[in-house]
């Protein structure tokens, strides 16, 4: 049985930010991806300015977007800043970027790889077992290693989109009670073709009474979706700690990803980074990912708060709505990146 330093399940951002960085500081390491290739998910493709944008070559980025147009069902407005704030990026793009970067530095990778058992000293898959020191879980909402941890899972969100083919000019969030909850329906633009979705949590929001809701807005909006065939995945922000000896979660299998937004990308990135320098050197001091707690934090707490009625959602739209027309709150504090 071949033996590794680090095995790390799942080969999202997270997971090859991880691989990589220990990769390079020596160390040997596994990632097991259970997909044929790494980095394809359900996903609406928005980077920010604080978080990926800068991180990621300019040539991979398909939009970048200096003003978001923000509407509820009673008041819009437009958020300028002489930065992009957000930018699009495919997540399959994205994922093939840092897999050979991953691959580059040292990392052994293995696709086509279902995870079927985990001990305490090895991890069992249809491709062989594997003897760890540590045990990184990077697989996701439905973490097969975040089971194993009898961690369960109550508070999880749900995106559903179509990628519609156009050219579409402006990002939009619509923050609509009567369709969409308390959550969001975006449009975010890339080359050629539009990511047209909503956001919710449930059990606030039925996956399949969010898709009709999808389609209502959609007609409304004049986008056409006839042919197109709907994407769904989900988003866990049911956060319950991320390290417990010599295993650790990240990304979405820790619950890190944002209850109000959705975002997940620049939390893995943060964790799986964050775990790796603990594993190099562990006394190093977690700040950034501290930071990103708290503020995930905050925002399930909005979540939590906006869906215990109707009026108390539309308050809490419209009031934070407000509060960015005037500028009494940055755009940044909805994003997880500082």
């Amino acid at each position: 049985m071949l033996s590794f330093s680090v095995i790390i399940v799942g080969a999202g951002p997270g997971g090859l930010a991880c691989a990589k960085l220990l990769a390079e500081h020596g160390l040997d390491v596994l990632v097991l991806e259970r997909k044929p290739v790494a980095g394809p998910k359900v996903c609406g493709g928005g980077i920010t300015w604080d978080g990926l944008i800068r991180r990621v070559p300019e040539h991979l980025i398909e939009g970048v977007f200096p003003r978001q147009y923000i509407r509820s069902n009673h008041q819009q407005t437009v958020i300028k800043s002489p930065d992009p704030i957000v930018a699009t990026i495919r997540r399959e793009v994205l994922g093939e970027w840092m897999y050979r970067q991953t691959l580059e530095a040292g990392a052994v990778m293995k696709t086509s790889c279902l995870v079927q058992k985990i001990t305490p000293d090895y991890v069992a898959t249809n491709q062989g077992s594997f003897r760890y020191r540590h045990l990184i879980g990077a697989d996701g909402s439905s973490s097969i290693v975040r089971r194993y941890l009898n961690l369960t899972t109550d508070k999880i969100g749900v995106g559903v989109h179509f990628q519609v083919p156009g050219n579409f000019d402006r990002m939009e969030w619509h923050l609509n009670d009567t369709l969409f909850n308390n959550g969001y329906g975006w449009i975010f633009p890339f080359k050629g073709m539009a990511s047209v979705g909503i956001y919710g949590a449930k059990p606030y929001n039925n996956p399949k009474q969010m898709l009709t809701c999808l389609r209502r807005w959609a007609a409304l909006q004049k986008i056409p979706l006839n042919g197109l065939k709907p994407r769904a995945g989900l988003i866990n922000f049911d956060y319950r700690g991320w390290r417990f000896g010599n295993i650790m979660l990240i990304g979405d299998a820790a619950g890190l990803a944002s209850g109000l937004t959705g975002e997940g990308m620049y939390p893995a990135l943060v964790s799986g980074e964050t775990a790796a320098r603990v594993i190099i050197n562990p006394d190093y001091d977690c700040h950034e990912l501290q930071r990103l707690i708290k503020k995930q934090q905050k925002h399930r707490r909005i979540v939590s708060f906006s869906a215990k009625n109707r009026l108390l959602n539309i308050a809490t739209m419209e009031i934070l709505i407000l509060a960015l027309r005037t500028g009494l709150i940055p755009f940044s504090m909805l994003e997880m990146a500082d």
